[in-house]
């Protein structure tokens, strides 16, 4: 079957980020001194040299796969902020999982292909596909056919301040203190408000709730099931509440379904922060006299899989960083 002409393609926007190696190049100016800085520290460079030589060669499978006079662009993570995407953008991460929920926040239902450039470093949650299914996956996109895959979608999690502002989330939105130290607020969430004095509160999707959720969840022996991937509803949890005079501890947990909302108001002079997927340098203020309202997004990710999924147990979470990154 003859393919679509490139001219009447989507623009393939290439999503990466650095390396590690490319990162400690970056700090200490030369390779030879990355290999001294690591030896003096005990540690080997030839893991980051592997690391950085199965992306290069799985990035350039990936882009050797797009035909030559179809438009394409390469985006970093850090320049994620200041891109313009179109609205028939196909967006393609290339690297691991962590990348899709750095993107989707930008996104208003693109379609994003996520291709798994290190099966042995990352688990391929989001980014499920081998650099070699490029070329089919490309033209699956482009014109339905040549691949048995399927859209897959996603939801996601809305903060909107009362300013208007807003924050959106694959994995979960925080609400609390920068610095992780005593939050202070008042939560409205079922009908039921308490005033609080806690670490903070946690709201995650589905994608979310494999990690920080969980994390919170089993150390609090929590027996109640959290949203799955593919999920319409989310989960909200108070860290560590604090019982006293003037705060108390009933209202740590539930989910939200159907359009229910967790209204949160800030009583914190400094400090007070709302950020999403981890990125605490995203963050919107949250100080006292300001009110931040978390839900369902409107919008998702629409991320294409194979059409037959085998489904993982206890799926580990979509991180954003690499261990130590």
């Amino acid at each position: 079957m003859a393919q679509t002409p490139s001219r009447s393609r989507p623009r393939v926007v290439l999503v990466t980020r650095k390396t590690s190696l490319e990162g400690l190049r970056e700090s200490r100016g030369t390779l030879d001194q990355v290999r001294f800085y690591l030896a003096s520290r005990g540690q080997d460079i030839a893991w980051h040299q592997e690391a950085h030589d199965r992306f290069v060669a799985a990035y350039a499978e990936v882009e050797g796969a797009i035909p030559a006079d179809q438009r394409r662009v390469r985006i970093d993570r850090g320049d994620l902020d200041r891109f313009l995407f179109a609205p028939d953008d196909l967006i393609v991460v290339v690297g691991q999982d962590g990348l899709v929920a750095n993107v989707a926040k930008y996104l208003s239902g693109q379609r994003v292909i996520g291709i798994n450039s290190d099966p042995e470093r990352f688990d391929g949650v989001l980014c499920r596909h081998p650099p070699g299914m490029a070329p089919v996956l490309l033209n699956w996109a482009a014109t339905g056919t040549g691949g048995d895959f399927r859209i897959e979608t996603r939801t996601m999690a809305l903060a909107e301040r009362e300013d208007g502002q807003t924050l959106l989330a694959l994995n979960e939105v925080f609400v609390g203190h920068r610095t992780h130290q005593s939050a202070r607020y008042l939560i409205e969430v079922g009908g039921k408000s308490e005033r609080h004095s806690s670490s903070g509160v946690l709201c995650a999707t589905g994608t979310g709730a494999t990690g920080w959720a969980r994390s919170i969840c089993e150390q609090r022996k929590v027996k109640k099931k959290l949203p799955r991937g593919t999920d319409p509803h989310l989960a909200w949890m108070v860290r560590e509440p604090f019982p006293s005079v003037s705060t108390g501890v009933t209202l740590d947990f539930g989910l939200l379904t159907s359009g229910a909302r967790l209204v949160l108001h800030s009583e914190m002079a400094e400090g007070g922060a709302i950020f999403a997927d981890g990125i605490e340098s995203d963050a919107l203020e949250f100080l006292g006299g300001q009110t931040v309202t978390v839900r369902r997004a409107d919008q998702a990710l629409r991320l294409v899989v194979p059409a037959k999924p085998v489904e993982k147990q206890n799926p580990p979470n979509p991180k954003t960083e690499e261990p130590g990154g």
